[in-house]
Protein backbone atom coordinates (compact mmCIF):
# COMPACT_ATOMS: atom_id res chain seq x y z
CA UNK A 1 0.00 0.00 0.00
CA UNK A 2 2.98 2.27 0.66
CA UNK A 3 4.45 1.65 -2.43
CA UNK A 4 1.61 2.19 -4.40
CA UNK A 5 1.06 5.55 -2.62
CA UNK A 6 4.40 6.62 -3.25
CA UNK A 7 3.93 5.60 -7.03
CA UNK A 8 0.80 7.48 -7.25
CA UNK A 9 2.33 10.83 -5.76
CA UNK A 10 5.20 10.16 -7.77
CA UNK A 11 2.70 10.54 -11.09
CA UNK A 12 1.28 13.49 -9.79
CA UNK A 13 4.68 15.37 -9.29
CA UNK A 14 5.66 14.35 -12.91
CA UNK A 15 2.16 16.02 -14.36
CA UNK A 16 2.64 19.26 -12.11
CA UNK A 17 5.77 19.10 -13.06
CA UNK A 18 5.71 18.64 -17.28
CA UNK A 19 2.67 21.22 -16.91
CA UNK A 20 4.39 24.07 -15.28
CA UNK A 21 7.78 23.12 -17.66
CA UNK A 22 5.50 23.60 -20.45
CA UNK A 23 4.24 26.57 -19.04
CA UNK A 24 7.09 28.54 -18.43
CA UNK A 25 8.82 27.67 -21.85
CA UNK A 26 5.26 28.56 -23.93
CA UNK A 27 5.84 32.26 -22.69
CA UNK A 28 10.11 31.76 -23.07
CA UNK A 29 8.93 31.38 -26.93
CA UNK A 30 5.22 32.86 -27.27
CA UNK A 31 6.57 36.38 -26.25
CA UNK A 32 9.93 37.01 -28.63
CA UNK A 33 8.05 35.52 -31.12
CA UNK A 34 4.68 37.57 -30.59
CA UNK A 35 7.33 40.61 -31.03
CA UNK A 36 8.30 39.86 -34.56
CA UNK A 37 4.92 38.65 -35.80
CA UNK A 38 3.66 42.16 -35.14
CA UNK A 39 6.71 44.00 -36.27
CA UNK A 40 6.75 42.15 -39.63
CA UNK A 41 3.06 40.89 -40.40
CA UNK A 42 0.28 42.93 -38.67
CA UNK A 43 2.14 46.33 -38.27
CA UNK A 44 2.78 46.63 -41.80
CA UNK A 45 -1.59 46.86 -42.25
CA UNK A 46 -2.45 48.01 -38.87
CA UNK A 47 0.16 50.77 -37.57
CA UNK A 48 -1.55 51.44 -34.52
CA UNK A 49 -0.85 48.50 -32.86
CA UNK A 50 2.08 48.15 -30.85
CA UNK A 51 3.80 45.37 -29.27
CA UNK A 52 3.93 43.64 -26.05
CA UNK A 53 5.00 46.16 -23.15
CA UNK A 54 8.46 45.17 -21.62
CA UNK A 55 8.35 41.80 -23.67
CA UNK A 56 12.20 40.76 -23.33
CA UNK A 57 12.20 42.13 -19.37
CA UNK A 58 9.42 39.01 -19.18
CA UNK A 59 11.30 36.74 -20.97
CA UNK A 60 14.03 37.28 -18.46
CA UNK A 61 12.33 36.59 -15.74
CA UNK A 62 10.95 33.59 -16.74
CA UNK A 63 14.39 32.56 -17.29
CA UNK A 64 14.60 32.80 -13.73
CA UNK A 65 11.77 30.62 -13.15
CA UNK A 66 13.43 28.41 -15.37
CA UNK A 67 16.46 27.86 -13.60
CA UNK A 68 15.05 27.13 -10.15
CA UNK A 69 12.25 24.96 -12.11
CA UNK A 70 15.30 22.93 -13.15
CA UNK A 71 17.32 22.76 -9.80
CA UNK A 72 13.93 21.73 -7.95
CA UNK A 73 13.45 18.98 -10.84
CA UNK A 74 17.29 18.04 -10.86
CA UNK A 75 17.32 17.57 -7.25
CA UNK A 76 14.20 15.77 -7.35
CA UNK A 77 16.40 12.93 -9.68
CA UNK A 78 19.19 12.98 -7.64
CA UNK A 79 20.68 15.07 -10.95
CA UNK A 80 22.57 17.98 -9.07
CA UNK A 81 25.94 18.83 -10.42
CA UNK A 82 28.65 17.91 -8.37
CA UNK A 83 33.15 17.50 -8.35
CA UNK A 84 32.33 13.67 -6.45
CA UNK A 85 31.40 10.27 -8.10
CA UNK A 86 29.42 10.13 -4.74
CA UNK A 87 25.75 10.56 -4.99
CA UNK A 88 24.69 12.62 -1.73
CA UNK A 89 21.25 10.01 -1.26
CA UNK A 90 23.01 7.32 -2.02
CA UNK A 91 20.54 4.48 0.07
CA UNK A 92 23.47 2.58 0.96
CA UNK A 93 25.94 3.97 1.99
CA UNK A 94 26.27 4.45 6.05
CA UNK A 95 29.93 6.71 6.40
CA UNK A 96 30.09 9.50 7.91
CA UNK A 97 31.43 11.85 4.79
CA UNK A 98 27.98 10.98 3.63
CA UNK A 99 25.86 12.38 6.60
CA UNK A 100 27.99 15.33 7.16
CA UNK A 101 27.75 16.66 3.61
CA UNK A 102 23.85 15.75 3.75
CA UNK A 103 23.63 17.54 6.53
CA UNK A 104 26.22 20.46 5.35
CA UNK A 105 23.77 20.20 2.46
CA UNK A 106 20.66 20.73 4.41
CA UNK A 107 22.11 23.66 6.32
CA UNK A 108 23.27 25.68 3.55
CA UNK A 109 20.34 25.49 1.15
CA UNK A 110 17.92 26.66 4.22
CA UNK A 111 20.61 29.77 4.61
CA UNK A 112 20.23 30.70 1.05
CA UNK A 113 16.15 30.04 0.82
CA UNK A 114 15.78 32.16 4.07
CA UNK A 115 18.23 35.20 2.39
CA UNK A 116 16.12 35.04 -0.50
CA UNK A 117 12.48 35.15 1.57
CA UNK A 118 14.07 38.13 3.64
CA UNK A 119 15.01 39.55 -0.31
CA UNK A 120 11.30 39.25 -1.13
CA UNK A 121 10.05 40.47 2.02
CA UNK A 122 12.32 43.76 1.71
CA UNK A 123 10.79 44.10 -1.85
CA UNK A 124 7.53 43.20 -1.16
CA UNK A 125 7.61 45.91 1.88
CA UNK A 126 9.06 48.90 -0.50
CA UNK A 127 6.44 51.62 -0.33
CA UNK A 128 7.25 52.41 -3.61
CA UNK A 129 6.78 49.26 -5.61
CA UNK A 130 9.34 48.06 -8.58
CA UNK A 131 7.59 47.00 -11.77
CA UNK A 132 9.25 44.64 -14.53
CA UNK A 133 6.09 46.10 -16.64
CA UNK A 134 2.99 48.31 -16.10
CA UNK A 135 1.21 45.22 -14.17
CA UNK A 136 4.07 42.95 -12.95
CA UNK A 137 5.35 43.73 -9.89
CA UNK A 138 9.36 42.37 -9.20
CA UNK A 139 8.71 40.95 -6.10
CA UNK A 140 6.33 38.03 -7.86
CA UNK A 141 9.52 36.26 -9.50
CA UNK A 142 11.39 37.00 -7.17
CA UNK A 143 9.19 34.71 -4.93
CA UNK A 144 10.33 32.00 -7.32
CA UNK A 145 13.90 32.27 -5.68
CA UNK A 146 12.59 31.37 -1.97
CA UNK A 147 9.94 28.86 -3.13
CA UNK A 148 12.71 26.73 -5.46
CA UNK A 149 14.80 26.46 -2.81
CA UNK A 150 12.50 26.00 0.31
CA UNK A 151 11.33 23.00 -2.19
CA UNK A 152 15.14 21.63 -2.74
CA UNK A 153 15.28 21.70 1.31
CA UNK A 154 12.04 19.85 1.42
CA UNK A 155 13.49 17.32 -0.95
CA UNK A 156 16.54 16.99 0.76
CA UNK A 157 14.60 15.79 3.76
CA UNK A 158 12.65 13.32 1.74
CA UNK A 159 15.33 11.52 0.77
CA UNK A 160 17.39 11.40 3.47
CA UNK A 161 17.06 8.37 5.84
CA UNK A 162 14.08 8.89 8.08
CA UNK A 163 16.46 7.58 11.28
CA UNK A 164 18.37 10.73 10.70
CA UNK A 165 15.33 13.43 10.43
CA UNK A 166 15.55 13.16 14.57
CA UNK A 167 19.04 14.11 14.27
CA UNK A 168 18.65 17.01 11.37
CA UNK A 169 16.24 18.35 13.72
CA UNK A 170 18.40 18.08 16.87
CA UNK A 171 21.26 19.33 14.81
CA UNK A 172 19.02 22.64 13.35
CA UNK A 173 17.76 23.18 17.14
CA UNK A 174 21.66 23.93 18.30
CA UNK A 175 22.34 25.87 15.08
CA UNK A 176 19.81 28.31 16.25
CA UNK A 177 20.83 28.22 19.86
CA UNK A 178 24.06 29.36 17.90
CA UNK A 179 23.09 31.75 15.80
CA UNK A 180 20.45 33.66 18.37
CA UNK A 181 22.22 33.01 21.54
CA UNK A 182 25.66 33.37 20.92
CA UNK A 183 25.56 35.07 17.49
CA UNK A 184 28.27 37.29 16.93
CA UNK A 185 30.79 35.25 19.18
CA UNK A 186 30.75 32.43 16.56
CA UNK A 187 30.27 35.18 13.67
CA UNK A 188 34.46 36.76 15.12
CA UNK A 189 35.30 33.25 15.70
CA UNK A 190 38.58 32.69 13.21
CA UNK A 191 38.10 29.11 13.87
CA UNK A 192 34.45 28.84 13.71
CA UNK A 193 35.04 29.96 10.34
CA UNK A 194 37.96 27.08 9.59
CA UNK A 195 35.94 24.62 10.66
CA UNK A 196 33.29 25.35 8.79
CA UNK A 197 35.29 25.76 5.70
CA UNK A 198 37.15 22.78 5.98
CA UNK A 199 33.32 21.14 6.39
CA UNK A 200 32.20 22.43 3.58
CA UNK A 201 35.32 21.19 1.05
CA UNK A 202 35.03 17.93 3.13
CA UNK A 203 31.25 17.66 1.73
CA UNK A 204 32.61 18.35 -1.74
CA UNK A 205 34.27 14.97 -2.11
CA UNK A 206 30.87 13.10 -0.67
CA UNK A 207 28.78 14.24 -3.20
CA UNK A 208 27.71 18.15 -1.89
CA UNK A 209 26.37 20.04 -5.54
CA UNK A 210 28.64 22.68 -6.33
CA UNK A 211 25.76 25.31 -6.47
CA UNK A 212 25.85 24.88 -2.72
CA UNK A 213 29.70 24.54 -2.50
CA UNK A 214 29.76 28.32 -3.90
CA UNK A 215 26.70 29.72 -2.00
CA UNK A 216 27.59 27.79 1.18
CA UNK A 217 31.29 29.56 1.37
CA UNK A 218 29.74 33.03 -0.19
CA UNK A 219 27.05 33.02 2.57
CA UNK A 220 29.82 32.25 5.09
CA UNK A 221 31.95 34.92 4.27
CA UNK A 222 28.88 37.12 4.17
CA UNK A 223 27.72 36.39 7.47
CA UNK A 224 31.14 36.47 9.02
CA UNK A 225 31.26 40.34 7.70
CA UNK A 226 28.05 41.18 9.01
CA UNK A 227 26.29 41.50 5.28
CA UNK A 228 22.49 40.40 4.95
CA UNK A 229 22.40 36.79 3.28
CA UNK A 230 19.96 38.42 1.28
CA UNK A 231 22.59 40.23 -0.72
CA UNK A 232 23.78 36.95 -2.06
CA UNK A 233 20.10 36.34 -3.47
CA UNK A 234 20.19 40.04 -5.02
CA UNK A 235 22.96 39.20 -7.01
CA UNK A 236 21.96 36.23 -8.22
CA UNK A 237 18.54 37.55 -9.28
CA UNK A 238 20.51 40.68 -10.92
CA UNK A 239 22.74 37.82 -13.19
CA UNK A 240 20.01 35.60 -14.12
CA UNK A 241 17.73 38.46 -15.12
CA UNK A 242 20.13 39.01 -17.46
CA UNK A 243 19.00 39.37 -20.93
CA UNK A 244 21.62 37.41 -22.95
CA UNK A 245 20.95 34.18 -20.47
CA UNK A 246 17.15 33.83 -22.06
CA UNK A 247 19.13 32.52 -24.86
CA UNK A 248 20.21 29.22 -23.20
CA UNK A 249 16.76 27.54 -22.79
CA UNK A 250 15.61 29.54 -25.62
CA UNK A 251 18.33 27.32 -27.57
CA UNK A 252 18.29 24.07 -25.38
CA UNK A 253 14.74 23.76 -26.72
CA UNK A 254 15.52 24.59 -30.05
CA UNK A 255 18.25 21.57 -29.70
CA UNK A 256 15.22 18.83 -28.29
CA UNK A 257 13.11 20.13 -31.45
CA UNK A 258 16.27 19.31 -33.82
CA UNK A 259 16.74 16.28 -31.82
CA UNK A 260 12.91 14.92 -32.02
CA UNK A 261 12.50 15.92 -35.54
CA UNK A 262 16.14 13.76 -36.63
CA UNK A 263 17.81 16.87 -37.96
CA UNK A 264 20.55 14.66 -36.84
CA UNK A 265 20.29 11.89 -38.99
CA UNK A 266 19.78 14.22 -41.85
CA UNK A 267 22.80 16.59 -41.11
CA UNK A 268 25.19 12.93 -40.52
CA UNK A 269 24.08 11.57 -43.94
CA UNK A 270 25.07 14.99 -45.57
CA UNK A 271 28.70 14.76 -43.74
CA UNK A 272 29.05 11.68 -44.74
CA UNK A 273 28.73 12.52 -48.35
CA UNK A 274 31.54 15.21 -48.11
CA UNK A 275 34.00 13.08 -45.51
CA UNK A 276 33.50 9.76 -46.62
CA UNK A 277 36.19 9.43 -48.95
CA UNK A 278 38.95 10.86 -46.64
CA UNK A 279 41.05 8.72 -44.65
CA UNK A 280 40.11 9.23 -41.02
CA UNK A 281 36.74 10.74 -42.39
CA UNK A 282 34.66 9.14 -40.11
CA UNK A 283 36.51 11.38 -36.92
CA UNK A 284 36.55 14.62 -38.80
CA UNK A 285 32.81 14.03 -39.83
CA UNK A 286 31.69 13.99 -36.06
CA UNK A 287 33.88 16.67 -35.06
CA UNK A 288 32.40 18.87 -38.11
CA UNK A 289 28.61 17.89 -37.23
CA UNK A 290 28.53 18.48 -33.52
CA UNK A 291 30.03 21.64 -34.02
CA UNK A 292 27.65 22.48 -36.13
CA UNK A 293 24.90 20.89 -34.20
CA UNK A 294 26.05 23.06 -31.31
CA UNK A 295 26.60 26.38 -33.08
CA UNK A 296 22.90 26.00 -33.98
CA UNK A 297 21.53 24.94 -30.80
CA UNK A 298 24.05 26.87 -27.99
CA UNK A 299 24.39 23.99 -25.31
CA UNK A 300 27.47 21.10 -26.03
CA UNK A 301 25.42 18.94 -23.89
CA UNK A 302 21.89 19.36 -26.22
CA UNK A 303 24.50 18.04 -28.83
CA UNK A 304 25.48 14.94 -26.64
CA UNK A 305 21.73 14.23 -25.90
CA UNK A 306 20.78 14.39 -29.59
CA UNK A 307 24.08 12.83 -31.26
CA UNK A 308 25.65 10.69 -29.00
CA UNK A 309 24.00 7.28 -29.53
CA UNK A 310 24.20 8.14 -33.35
CA UNK A 311 27.44 8.92 -33.90
CA UNK A 312 29.40 6.80 -31.17
CA UNK A 313 28.12 3.15 -32.55
CA UNK A 314 29.47 4.52 -35.66
CA UNK A 315 32.56 5.14 -34.85
CA UNK A 316 32.79 1.84 -32.73
CA UNK A 317 31.78 0.27 -35.73
CA UNK A 318 34.56 1.68 -37.83
CA UNK A 319 36.77 0.54 -35.17
CA UNK A 320 37.63 3.25 -32.86
CA UNK A 321 38.59 2.80 -29.37
CA UNK A 322 35.61 3.13 -26.78
CA UNK A 323 38.02 6.22 -24.75
CA UNK A 324 38.71 7.74 -28.11
CA UNK A 325 35.57 7.73 -29.63
CA UNK A 326 33.51 8.85 -25.89
CA UNK A 327 36.16 11.47 -25.73
CA UNK A 328 35.66 12.59 -29.49
CA UNK A 329 31.59 13.07 -28.80
CA UNK A 330 31.76 14.62 -25.83
CA UNK A 331 34.17 17.66 -26.56
CA UNK A 332 33.66 18.21 -30.50
CA UNK A 333 30.11 19.86 -29.44
CA UNK A 334 32.22 22.11 -27.02
CA UNK A 335 33.92 23.42 -30.51
CA UNK A 336 30.72 25.09 -31.79
CA UNK A 337 30.16 26.96 -29.06
CA UNK A 338 32.68 29.39 -30.82
CA UNK A 339 30.66 30.08 -33.96
CA UNK A 340 27.44 32.35 -34.25
CA UNK A 341 24.59 32.38 -33.49
CA UNK A 342 25.86 30.03 -30.50
CA UNK A 343 28.29 32.42 -30.08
Amino acid sequence: MKGYAERIFDKKYKILENFISVFIFSFLVFLPFSDLFIREIIRPFFPFIGKIPASQIIVSHFTLLAGFLGAVITTSKNDLLSLSSESLFKSNSKNIGQYTARFSSIVIVMAIAVGSFNLFLIEFSLPNTLYISPYIPRYIFQLSMPLGLFSIFFIFIYKSKKELISIYGLSFLLINIIFYVKEDYFRDSFLFIIIAIILIVYSTFYGMPIFLVLGGLASLFFWHDYVALSAISAEAYRIVVSPHLATIPLFTLAGYYLAESKTSDRLLLVFQQIFSWIPGGTPILVLLLCAFFTALTGGSGVTILALGGLLFPLLKKEGYDKSFSLGLVTSSGSIGLLFPPSL
